[in-house]
């Protein structure tokens, strides 16, 4: 139904919605439409600054501490399994 709508259709539901809600209550709408864009847009900024400021307090240091040479000697652990029978 709207897919073939055109320049001089625009321009007719333009001039009807001009006649409709008058010049100062649609420059009053946009300027509504405007504010509230500038604050979606500072919303985003706000938020990702959180989320920057968040992931650099929560960085830490994961390496693990020095312990030297020193090798860990576990001689319970195998990597052998015992083969098991079939019935």
């Amino acid at each position: 139904m709207l897919n073939n709508i055109g320049l001089p259709g625009l321009l007719l539901i333009a001039i009807v919605v001009l006649v409709l809600f008058g010049r100062g209550k649609i420059s009053s709408l946009m300027g509504e439409v405007g504010k509230g864009i500038t604050a979606f847009k500072k919303g985003v900024d706000d938020g990702k600054k959180e989320l920057e400021d968040t992931d650099v307090a929560s960085a830490r240091d994961v390496t693990p501490p020095d312990h030297g040479d020193r090798v860990p000697n576990n001689p319970e652990v195998t990597t052998e399994t015992e083969p098991k029978d079939k019935v």
